[in-house]
């Protein structure tokens, strides 16, 4: 799973035909419904319209996509959320984080065994005291199709976005927070357990908050862009 992951990162736009092409030439010989369903289980999809594995719930409501051709430029204009595969040495967890597209500061995030919603309801009512977006976008997954996720930017007047099927880069910051969290932490600690991972990630997105420059922050981290704006 980690191999497929770490290919993933690389080409998104694979799906599990191309993934299990790539694994055979790689020497595994494993076939296509087996890497269907391992990608299945990791949460991944090609980002190209076709079969994909976020899915809503039949009945959940879908949200149009607001953000195309518009400029992000302030603070808490849009907030992201996503769901990543984290491989640990024993077994593996879903990392779960809300970003501010303008200044790339981790809200809030959370880790669980599971695909259920509550541990994204967690993240977001977490970021929420932290401040208040205009547009919250997201992929069409069934964790944030439900109405008990919906509830809460509703019941704060909050515009909700959804990307098109099969389209991960329409929330592009966040899937650049992965890579950047797995190549410089997940994949070089190769954790053992859920408690160390944790403790890990405590750590490193300090780090990725309030040390880390960024380039397009202007040598800014992403602390310093959103806790100055927000104070003015």
């Amino acid at each position: 799973m980690r191999l497929i992951d770490e290919q993933y990162l690389r080409h998104p736009e694979y799906g599990y035909p191309r993934m299990t092409d790539w694994l055979w030439d790689e020497g595994y010989r494993v076939n296509h419904k087996r890497v269907a369903r391992l990608m299945q289980c990791m949460g991944i999809q090609s980002i190209t319209p076709g079969p994909h594995t976020s899915k809503p719930d039949r009945g959940h409501k879908i949200y149009p996509y607001l953000l195309r051709n518009v400029d992000i430029e302030k603070v808490n204009h849009v907030w992201s959320t996503d769901i990543t595969y984290i491989p640990m040495r024993y077994g593996f967890m879903y990392l779960v984080a809300v970003i501010d597209w303008f200044s790339r500061y981790v809200l809030a995030w959370e880790l669980s065994n599971t695909l259920e919603s509550i541990f994204c309801i967690d993240a977001l009512k977490c970021a929420l005291t932290k401040g208040m977006p205009d547009i919250f976008n997201t992929d069409q997954g069934s964790q944030f199709t439900s109405a008990s996720f919906t509830k809460v930017l509703l019941d704060k007047d909050i515009a909700i976005s959804m990307d098109g099927r099969g389209r991960a880069l329409d929330n592009v910051f966040i899937e650049r927070l992965w890579w950047t969290v797995k190549y410089e932490n997940v994949y070089p600690k190769s954790y053992s357990d859920g408690h160390a991972l944790y403790q890990g990630l405590s750590r490193y997105f300090n780090y990725y908050n309030k040390e880390r420059k960024h380039s397009a922050l202007d040598k800014q981290t992403p602390f310093e862009v959103f806790s100055g704006a927000t104070r003015l």
